[in-house]
């Protein structure tokens, strides 16, 4: 958790529009069981950037106090939205004062805030009258409420608006909202309308569209706009994910923000004969950093998983000493996680941020490259990395080493990154490509978590672990590296048809 005065939870909602005249219908029967609640008043200060920087990437920050509510500022973030519900992820932090805003709520949102001043954008104050859904055994399942919104200028209510809402509980199952939203429409309420209420306060400003896009491309794009769209489409993975890196609750947040980093340097070195070289470099060097404290909780976290995936394949009596390996790795990304939160919370990286933002909207393309097709003057740049990667493959053969095939896997995936970049040119023969090169990249990643995992458990052995169960566990490494390596020139026969047509 970011701090032990925060608390997180996954918020599953509909919102329908409620006529004049609308009330809650009698929303019990079928095992449900509807206690009506006491009406209560809540006062809620937004807050944001001057130009909605948090709201125009669907987030909000905002301090709610009110009858039978704690005061408390609560950081809301998108997730994927589920049918008729609006996902997301609430993160609640203690503070009686609107005025004072907690230091943690605000580092969730740095990414899209970066260096601008933050202050109450609106002021809300909402009449609730709602009812309490429980299953016939008392477990509370869901709550409906209606909602009365003023939204105030001053003292002055500059416009209302009505809303009903269906919240499900964490352990409700997500067909309730189906059925108590067909009850409700049933009533007379309105169609779903998922709108935040801080964007129907506002209006049209706070829903319009982040400061980074990634624009649909087609085979006519010219250079800079397939630069533009690799690099908008990295930033944007960077910025999603940078709140769920601070929380540290999913690992995947760290992973796609690692992949982030690595498609941006891969795109700046790939396009680099269409580039300022000393913007792209400088991108490049700086990016690098970020990239090597992401990688370093990750790969203690891919690591510390495929220790566990082996437990079924370990003796009974021996799976103690397996706990023990993996308590020794969760101490390894305690750390490297301690090394990183203070990475991105450097002025730096926000400065970093800024570039990439800017570079994703205005990359520095060469004037000369930059309204030409990208369909004939990428050419080269498609032609360097496959070099790259046929060389690393020749140096496998020879060598058939562990570090040459890592080299394969590094030049597979810069093929792949390139591929993918232009597929909206060269459609689908470059995506038939970049699959193929994805499947050589995940069978030498296969054996390079191997590899890795295998000289991991020597030195956990030679520093005092179990060294009987590490043993057993780099036997099991050791025929899954074996396995990869049959594989790979399966996997680089097929890429080297795929390259033939896309080629072609």
């Amino acid at each position: 958790m970011i701090t032990a005065a925060a608390s997180t939870n996954l918020e599953r909602e509909a919102k329908l529009q409620a006529p004049a005249g609308f009330r809650l219908p009698e929303l019990g029967g079928d095992g449900l069981v509807a206690t009506g609640m006491e009406p209560q008043r809540l006062v809620t200060v937004y807050v944001d950037t001057p130009d909605l920087r948090i709201a125009r990437w669907g987030s909000s920050l905002r301090h709610r106090q009110g009858e039978g509510e704690e005061k408390g500022w609560t950081v809301k973030l998108p997730s994927p939205t589920n049918g008729s519900q609006l996902v997301r992820t609430e993160v609640n932090f203690e503070g009686d004062d609107a005025r004072k805003l907690p230091t943690a709520a605000a580092d969730l949102l740095r990414a899209y805030v970066r260096g601008q001043e933050l202050a109450p954008v609106a002021r809300l104050q909402t009449v609730r009258r709602g009812v309490e859904i429980d299953d016939d055994e008392g477990r509370r399942l869901a709550v409906v409420t209606d909602d009365e919104v003023s939204v105030m200028d001053g003292r002055r209510v500059a416009s209302r608006f009505r809303e009903l809402e269906v919240e499900l509980d964490p352990q409700a199952d997500e067909g309730l909202s189906e059925i108590l939203i067909d009850r409700l429409k049933q009533a007379g309420a309105g169609p779903l309308d998922n709108v935040p209420k801080l964007v129907r306060a506002l209006g049209p400003r706070a829903a319009s569209p982040p400061d980074v896009e990634v624009a649909e491309l087609d085979a006519d794009a010219t250079v800079a706009d397939v630069v533009r769209g690799e690099l908008a489409t990295s930033v944007v993975r960077l910025l999603r994910h940078d709140a769920g890196v601070r929380l540290g609750e999913d690992p995947e947040a760290v992973h796609q923000a690692r992949v982030a980093t690595r498609r941006v340097r891969s795109a700046l070195r790939t396009f680099r004969d269409v580039l300022d070289p000393e913007w792209g470099r400088s991108l490049r060097d700086r990016l690098k950093g970020v990239a090597d404290a992401l990688g370093a909780v990750r790969d203690a976290e891919v690591l510390r998983d495929r220790l566990r995936s082996r437990k079924p394949a370990l003796p009974g009596g021996d799976r103690t000493g397996l706990e023990e390996l993996v308590t020794m790795l969760e101490s390894t990304r305690t750390e490297a996680r301690e090394q990183l939160l203070a990475a991105i919370r450097e002025e730096t990286y926000v400065d970093l941020l800024d570039e990439l933002v800017e570079g994703a909207r205005e990359p520095r393309v060469l004037e000369d490259a930059a309204g030409a097709s990208a369909a004939s003057e990428l050419r080269p740049a498609l032609e360097r990395p496959w070099q790259h990667l046929e060389h690393a493959v020749e140096g496998a053969r020879e060598e058939a080493s562990d570090p040459s095939l890592h080299a394969v896997r590094i030049r597979a995936k810069r093929a792949r990154y390139a591929a993918e970049a232009v597929s909206p040119v060269f459609g689908k023969r470059a995506e038939a490509f970049a699959k193929a090169a994805a499947r050589l990249q995940d069978v030498l990643g296969d054996h390079q978590d191997s590899v890795v995992a295998r000289a991991w458990l020597r030195e956990a052995a030679e520093g005092g672990a179990d060294a009987f169960v590490a043993g057993e566990l780099a036997a099991i490494e050791a025929q899954a590296a074996a396995e990869a390596r049959a594989a790979w020139p399966k996997a680089w026969k097929a890429l080297s048809r795929e390259r033939l047509r896309f080629w072609a």
